[in-house]
């Protein structure tokens, strides 16, 4: 498939993710808890066995409530007037959501709680982690904030426009996370520059206003130093 059509394709996808968050206050949710478990996991030093099989259960989690969403348009799409086997079919599709934000929660339990537990008995102390784990969950808490507060505006697609620049976010956090992990002042100054460049190109290509890059390359750099300076 050639790279413009998969960029088209994953725009749809993305623009699924987008409207579900504008117009599902659930999915929503689902999306705080998931960047708050991400975080809380790396401040209490999960392994990283127990911190997949988290990373799991927030993305079945996430699935299960797109999917009950597309469920429910279809259903009001094929029978806009009452219908008890409509009813039916969006019970059922909730109850998948349920099952699965269920589990998720006692799996949370079950791993979180003792190293709860011990972050209260042996002192309120953040873990400590390697700079390519920072990155990591840098990248994705960018991308879940792009995707909340493009919700929240209501405009722009995930890869074209809107409140604040994606792409802006994510190169200047990837400027951020190159500085800290080379420490080298001449490939921050070429990764900023490169950045500022990527920045420009959403504006000169009227993707984007100034203001739109201005917010993404501030939330992108802010949340990543803030992240290394929080865990390394």
């Amino acid at each position: 498939m050639p790279l413009r059509k998969w960029i088209k394709s994953a725009n749809f996808a993305i623009e699924g993710i987008l409207h579900g968050a504008r117009t599902q206050r659930h999915l929503r949710y689902h999306l705080f808890s998931a960047a708050a478990v991400l975080v809380l996991s790396y401040v209490l030093g999960v392994p990283k066995s127990e911190f997949i099989m988290l990373s799991l259960a927030v993305i079945i989690v996430l699935s299960a409530e797109m999917m009950n969403s597309a469920i429910e348009t279809m259903v009001d799409l094929l029978s806009p007037e009452y219908s008890e086997k409509a009813r039916i079919a969006k019970d059922i599709a909730a109850g998948s959501v349920l099952i699965a934000a269920f589990g998720a929660a006692v799996l949370g339990y079950i791993i979180l709680f003792p190293h709860i537990q011990a972050f209260f008995r042996e002192g309120l102390s953040v873990a400590r982690h390697s700079k390519e784990e920072i990155v990591l969950i840098s990248l994705i808490l960018v991308l879940i904030t792009v995707i909340i507060a493009k919700a929240h505006f209501g405009k722009g697609h995930p890869l074209s426009g809107g409140m604040p620049s994606g792409h802006s976010a994510l190169a200047f956090s990837v400027w951020v996370s190159v500085t800290y992990i080379t420490e080298s002042f001449v490939t921050s100054v070429l990764c900023f520059i490169l950045a500022c460049a990527i920045a420009q190109s959403r504006i000169s290509v009227k993707v984007h206003s100034a203001l739109e890059v201005v917010a993404g390359a501030m939330l992108g750099s802010l949340l990543t130093f803030c992240l290394f300076k929080l865990f390394s």
